[in-house]
C-alpha cells in the first residue's frame, strides 16, 4: 500500500522532474530566485530588526526622562508643605492629605500627554486594590490591574529605583489592547503611606512605523525577486538558444543531414563556438564524403576486379586442367607443379568468391532469403562434406542434440556455409582429436556450437579472429588453402539473420564457436541456450571441484529463456585431452553474446599444478596480459 501511493503521488511530479532535468533555463531562473528570495529575507530581517530595535531605543529613551519627571513631581507634591487654612476636608494647599490625593495626583500628571501615556497609581501593600481610599488610579480608562505585570509589581515593591517591562496595555471602556511600555516606582504619599506610580507608554505609532517598513521592504523584496528572475532569464536565454541550436544541428548531422549549420550572430563568445561548429561540421561533411568516395571506390574495385578476373581465370584454370590431366606424362618436379598449380587455382577461386560476397556486404547488397529449416539436416551435410578433411586429420567429428528437430526460419546457404567454415576450421585446428558439434533450442532461440581440443586461442584472440585476413599463427600451414575471409563473412551472415557468432577459447584448451539464431525471422535475441564457455573447459572443471556455480558465457546474468529438455542432450566420450565430463543437465539460456559475434571469453593458459590448486583467471581478470599478447601477434591471413 505504501509503493502504491508513493507512486499515485510521485505520477502527477513525472512530468515537472522531467522538465527540470531537461530544462537548463528553468533550473538557472530557478535557482536564481530562490537565492534572491534568501537573500531579500536576510536583508529584510536585518533591516527590520534594525529599525525595530533603533525605534524602540529612542521610545525607551523619551519614556524614561518623562517618567522620571513625573516621579519628581509626585515626590514633590507628596513633601510639600501644607497650605494655611488647610481642613480635612482636602483644600489644604498641599491638595494631598485627604482621600483623593491620588486621583488628583494621577489626574495632574496625565494632563501633560493626552494619549502620549497614561498614568496609574497602585498600593503596594494589596493587589486587589485595598480599602476605597487607597485604591488603584488610572487615566484614560486603563486597568490598572491587568495592564501592569505582577513581576514588575513584586520588583517595584521590593526595590527602590524605576523598572521596566514591555506589556499589553488593556482599557476598561473596550478598547483593543495595545503593546506598551511600564515603567514604574515606589513612593509615599502625604499621609506616608507606600503606593507604586507607574507610567504606561503606548508603543501603537512605533507599531505603525515598523508595520510601514515591513510592508515597503516586502514590496521592494518582491519587486527586486521578479526583476533578478527576469534578467536571469533574459541572461541564460541568451546562453541557452545558442546551445540548443547547436543540439538540433548536432542531432540532425547525426541523422546524415550534413548540410546544417548554425545561425551566427555577432562576434561574442557565442557567435565564435558557433562559427567553430559549423567549421567542424563542415570538415566532417568533406571527410565523410571523401571517405565514402573511397568507400565506394574500394567496394567497386575489389568488385570489378573480382568480375575482370573472372574472364582470364577461367582461361588459366582450363589450360590448368589440360596440364594437371596430363601431369602423368610430365617428370616429378612438373607434375608437382601441376598439382600446385591446379591447388593454387581453386584457392584463387574461392578467394574471388569470397571477395565478391564480401563486397555485397559492403555495399549492404545482401538480401536474406529466410524459410523454415531444419539444422540438422544442414549439420549433417557438412559433417559428410568434411569427412575427407577428418579422415587425413584422423578426427572424428561427433554431433550432440540431434535427437530432437531444431527448426528455425534462415537462409539454409547462408547457414551451411558459416558451418562449414566452423567445422573445417575445428578440424584443422584440431590436432586429431574429437570435433564436438552441439546443437540446442529454447525459446526463441537455436543454436550450433563447435568444440575442438587443439591448440586454442590466446587472451585477446576471441575478439580478433573474425577479422578479415586476421590468422592467428602466421607460421601455420593452411592445409585446405583457406582465404582468411571465412569467419569474417560468417559474422556477416550471422548478423543477417540477427544472430551471433561468438568465440571462446584457452591456450592448449582448445576452442569453441557458437552460432545463435533467432527461431523466427526479425525476433529479437534474449539469450542462448548453449553456454558459450563449454563445462568442459579448465575453469568450469575447476569450478565444478570447488563446488561453485558454472559461470555462463562471460559471467553476465543467464536470460530467463527456458532450457532445452535434459533428455535432448546425450553425454559425450572422454577424448584424449582434455577429459569431458558427462552433462548432468541441460544448459541455460546464456546472453553473453554481443551483436558485433566478438564478445568472447578467453581463458590464459595455466601450469598443471595451478589446475590442480587454484581457478582460472579470466580475460576479464587478465585484460592487460591479453592486450600484451595480443599484440605480440602478427596479423596475418585469417583462420
Amino acid at each position: 500500500m505504501l509503493r502504491l501511493f508513493v507512486r499515485w503521488v510521485r505520477r502527477p511530479l513525472l512530468p515537472a522532474v522531467r522538465l527540470w532535468r531537461r530544462n537548463i533555463q528553468l533550473r538557472v531562473v530557478a535557482s536564481t530566485l530562490l537565492m534572491s528570495l534568501g537573500v531579500v529575507l536576510l536583508l529584510g530581517f536585518v533591516v527590520i530588526g534594525q529599525v525595530r530595535n533603533g525605534l524602540l531605543v529612542t521610545k525607551e529613551k523619551a519614556s524614561e526622562s518623562q517618567s522620571a519627571g513625573g516621579f519628581a513631581v509626585a515626590k514633590d507634591k507628596a513633601s510639600a508643605p501644607a497650605a494655611p487654612g488647610a481642613d480635612d476636608s482636602g483644600s489644604d494647599g498641599r491638595a494631598g492629605s485627604s482621600v483623593t490625593w491620588r486621583s488628583e495626583l494621577v489626574t495632574q500628571l496625565a494632563s501633560g500627554g493626552q494619549g502620549a501615556f497614561y498614568v496609574v497609581a497602585l498600593s503596594a501593600d494589596s493587589e486587589d486594590g485595598g480599602s476605597s481610599n487607597r485604591g488603584p488610579r488610572a487615566s484614560g480608562g486603563v486597568d490598572p490591574v491587568t495592564s501592569v505585570p505582577q513581576s514588575l509589581r513584586d520588583n517595584v515593591d521590593q526595590g527602590t529605583g524605576a523598572y521596566k517591562t514591555y506589556a499589553s496595555i488593556k482599557f476598561l471602556d473596550g478598547q483593543e489592547p495595545k503593546p506598551g511600555l511600564v515603567i514604574g516606582t515606589k513612593l509615599k504619599d502625604v499621609d506616608g503611606q507606600a503606593y507604586q506610580l507607574y507610567y504606561l507608554f503606548p508603543l501603537g505609532q512605533e507599531e505603525k512605523t515598523l508595520s510601514l517598513v515591513k510592508g515597503t521592504l516586502a514590496t521592494a523584496g518582491l519587486f527586486l525577486v521578479v526583476l533578478l528572475g527576469a534578467i536571469a532569464w533574459l541572461v541564460v536565454r541568451q546562453v541557452v538558444t545558442p546551445v540548443r541550436m547547436a543540439a538540433q544541428i548536432a542531432e540532425r548531422l547525426s541523422a546524415a543531414k550534413l548540410q546544417e549549420r548554425m545561425k551566427v550572430t555577432g562576434e561574442d563568445d557565442i557567435a565564435r563556438l558557433g562559427e567553430a561548429f559549423n567549421k567542424m561540421a563542415q570538415n566532417l561533411q568533406i571527410k565523410i564524403q571523401q571517405l565514402e568516395e573511397l568507400s565506394r571506390m574500394q567496394r567497386r574495385f575489389v568488385s570489378d576486379v573480382s568480375h575482370e578476373l573472372r574472364t582470364p581465370l577461367t582461361t588459366v584454370r582450363m589450360a590448368a586442367d589440360v596440364i594437371h590431366e596430363a601431369r602423368v606424362d610430365f617428370d616429378p618436379v612438373t607434375a608437382r607443379s601441376a598439382e600446385l598449380l591446379a591447388g593454387q587455382l581453386d584457392r584463387f577461386e574461392s578467394l574471388l568468391a569470397d571477395l565478391l560476397e564480401i563486397s555485397r556486404f559492403d555495399a549492404g547488397a545482401a538480401a536474406l532469403e529466410a524459410e523454415p529449416i531444419d539444422l540438422r539436416d544442414v549439420v549433417r551435410r557438412v559433417i559428410e562434406g568434411a569427412e575427407p578433411l577428418a579422415e587425413r586429420k584422423g578426427t572424428r567429428i561427433r554431433v550432440v542434440g540431434d535427437d530432437q528437430p531444431v527448426i528455425a526460419e534462415a537462409d539454409a546457404r547462408r547457414v551451411e556455409r558459416v558451418l562449414r567454415n566452423l567445422v573445417v576450421n575445428a578440424v584443422e585446428h584440431g590436432e586429431g582429436r574429437d570435433v564436438v558439434v552441439r546443437m540446442g533450442s529454447a525459446g526463441g532461440a537455436v543454436a550450433v556450437a563447435v568444440r575442438d581440443y587443439g591448440v586454442g586461442l590466446k587472451p585477446g584472440e576471441a575478439t580478433r579472429v573474425f577479422n578479415r585476413f586476421w590468422r592467428a599463427d602466421p607460421a601455420r600451414a593452411r592445409t585446405t588453402g583457406g582465404t582468411g575471409l571465412g569467419l569474417s563473412i560468417a559474422v556477416e551472415d550471422a548478423r543477417l539473420h540477427g544472430g551471433w557468432l561468438q568465440a571462446w577459447g584457452e591456450p592448449g584448451g582448445g576452442s569453441q564457436f557458437r552460432l545463435t539464431l533467432p527461431r523466427t525471422a526479425d525476433e529479437p535475441l534474449r539469450g542462448s541456450p548453449i553456454p558459450l564457455e563449454p563445462e568442459d573447459s579448465r575453469a568450469a572443471r575447476e569450478r565444478a571441484r570447488q563446488g561453485a556455480a558454472p559461470e555462463q558465457g562471460n559471467g553476465l546474468r543467464l536470460a530467463s529463456v527456458p532450457v532445452q529438455p535434459a533428455a535432448t542432450r546425450s553425454s559425450l566420450p572422454v577424448p584424449p585431452r582434455p577429459p569431458v565430463p558427462p552433462r548432468t543437465s541441460g544448459p541455460a539460456a546464456d546472453p553473453t553474446a554481443l551483436p558485433a559475434g566478438g564478445g568472447a571469453r578467453v581463458v590464459p593458459r595455466v601450469s598443471d599444478a595451478r589446475v590442480e590448486g587454484e581457478s582460472v583467471p579470466s580475460q576479464a581478470a587478465d585484460g592487460a596480459a591479453a592486450e600484451a599478447a595480443a599484440d605480440q601477434e602478427e596479423s596475418s591471413r585469417g583462420r
